[in-house]
């Protein structure tokens, strides 16, 4: 074999092995860490680019819990959307395993807004998702992680879904800017607990202050809720005529520290879908 020959051999398995990652087997790589992708078997529309969701997997998780065919976001997947998986690191001291970086005064293993810009630019090189129709989720401490990153980095999707976690105690005093957020909670939830509660030294934050910062940022004049809707166990209120023109909604179901129930994917991507339509279109 020419040395030509050999050349565009490594050449074209390494970019079938760029392609086939993202798997259970092969996670793709970017400089802080890596991970999984789902991706969706029906085509996206010709000259679109596809939507995404970037989730973040609780204490103990991993990523690749993405490509399960019963994960809670497998419905965004079958509707057209990648969904991504990034994989958290062992986390020093954590009697869980995998975890985040995601409170301000604890351990700073790594950069996880930094990761998780680069994994979203890794995707969208990869995978042609549009940047601009990212919905950024989480459950359990990944909710944590993502409520931090919306404080942070509101650019960082365009909006944002966190399940059954928020802000650890001491709460932010303010966030970077106003954001769409859809928060969903287990009403009978005891391990983090709608009102917080004292974990040693730390304390998980209450979701009613938490919402309350969000309400202040994005303009929301009203202390009570302007917008009800009841669909079967799922119990939603929401702020909708905030001067940001962004929408705080939180999500009630009749359970504990679990998955929310199946219809939850579907109004979370309609939530999402509608929050986007109702953006100014650029000219």
């Amino acid at each position: 074999m020419t040395r030509f020959a050999i050349f565009a051999f490594l050449l074209s398995f390494a970019v079938a092995e760029a392609q086939a990652c993202g798997s259970q087997a092969v996670p793709c790589k970017v400089a802080l860490g890596d991970y999984h992708a789902a991706v969706p078997t029906v085509a996206a529309k010709p000259g679109e680019k596809r939507s995404a969701v970037l989730f973040f997997h609780g204490a103990g998780g991993r990523g690749d819990a993405v490509l399960d065919t019963d994960f809670l976001l497998r419905p965004f997947v079958e509707a057209g959307y990648l969904v991504l998986g990034p994989n958290g690191l062992i986390m020093q001291g954590s009697r869980y395993g995998s975890g985040w970086s995601f409170r301000p005064d604890g351990p700073q293993q790594r950069d996880e807004a930094a990761f998780a810009q680069q994994v979203l630019d890794d995707a969208a090189a990869r995978f042609d998702i549009d940047r601009k129709r990212v919905l950024v989720s989480g459950f359990s401490i990944g909710a944590s992680l993502t409520w931090y990153l919306a404080c942070r980095q509101p650019d960082l999707g365009a909006a944002f879904a966190p399940v059954a976690g928020n802000f650890w105690r001491p709460h932010p005093a303010t966030c970077e800017g106003p954001v769409d957020l859809l928060h969903t909670h287990g009403w009978q939830d005891n391990v983090f607990p709608l009102e917080g509660r004292q974990l040693g030294p730390h304390a998980h934050g209450s979701t009613f202050e938490g919402l309350q910062l969000w309400r202040s940022t994005n303009g929301c004049k009203a202390a009570g809720p302007d917008a009800y809707e009841t669909r079967g166990l799922l119990w939603q209120r929401s702020w909708t005529t905030c001067e940001s023109g962004r929408q705080v909604s939180l999500l009630l179901y009749a359970g504990g520290h679990e998955d929310p129930p199946r219809e939850w994917a579907e109004l979370a991507r309609h939530w999402f879908e509608a929050r986007l339509d109702a953006r100014p279109r650029a000219n």
